[in-house]
């Protein structure tokens, strides 16, 4: 019995963890706000200083058509998922040295896992 329990409390803890890895978009939608100083979401949309982040969920990094890309990620080989998103938005400089985003990052996870939900829902 006390193998039953301890294996129905790691599956709750792990089934909260997953829920509070999982961002909300609604909240992700205010924390690009940040983001909108230099890039825009919208279906279609033009390109700011940065480039047009609607449906970069699941693209490959720096393939936007008409963007003029930093060299440092034009060969980077990044295809933007949680992980990935989740590294550039705590600190491009960081993950890429020599990219052009002048940006410093979103420490707060949970910003992070918002932002993410948002961008993920804009496709």
């Amino acid at each position: 019995m006390f193998g039953k329990g301890l294996t129905v409390l790691a599956l709750l803890a792990c089934s909260t963890i997953a829920a509070n890895a999982a961002g909300d978009a609604v909240k992700g939608a205010q924390v690009f706000k940040r983001c909108a100083i230099c890039h825009t979401d919208e279906k279609g949309g033009a390109d700011g200083l940065g480039p047009n982040l609607f449906g970069v969920v699941g693209r490959k990094a720096a393939t936007r058509p008409g963007f003029s890309y930093s060299p440092v990620l034009k060969s980077s080989g990044i295809v933007w998922n949680e992980a990935t998103l989740s590294k550039w938005i705590a600190s491009p400089g960081r993950m890429l040295p020599g990219n052009r985003m002048a940006f410093s990052g979103i420490t707060s996870k949970k910003q992070q896992a918002d932002l993410i939900a948002y961008l993920a829902s804009q496709k």
